[in-house]
């Protein structure tokens, strides 16, 4: 990922709405939800929803399928995992963050440690 891509995804999701719906879908994993079952559950009006759904799609942040005569929306895992490279990649000492395959899941694992040092006693 580039500076100016992380920019747009960072822009997309700088708004509440995004957000939390963003943030839904992330719950909902890779089945996605429904546009009417994101509106309910964030009591946003369906109009306002289908906007920020547009600005999101737009950022590349969630993707969409018809289903019958509903739109499923899903987040798009792999743009994260690719910000969140992002944001790691050499801008830290591998002490303190790393970004590695798990051979066994084919997931990203993305460790961060606690990089303050620990307070000194009083004595």
């Amino acid at each position: 990922m580039d500076i100016q891509k992380a920019i747009i995804v960072f822009d997309a999701l700088s708004q509440e709405t995004r957000l939390r719906v963003f943030r839904l879908l992330v719950e909902h994993g890779t089945q996605g939800a429904p546009a009417g079952k994101l509106s309910e559950a964030l009591d946003v009006p369906h109009n306002t929803l289908s906007f920020h759904l547009n600005h999101m799609s737009n950022a590349g942040l969630v993707a969409s399928k018809r289903e019958g005569r509903s739109i499923i929306y899903t987040a798009n895992f792999d743009l994260m995992r690719d910000l969140i490279g992002f944001l790691v990649k050499d801008c830290c000492s591998v002490e303190f963050a790393s970004i590695r395959k798990d051979k066994k899941s084919g997931c990203s694992i993305i460790e961060l440690a606690d990089c303050c040092p620990p307070k000194e006693k009083k004595a």
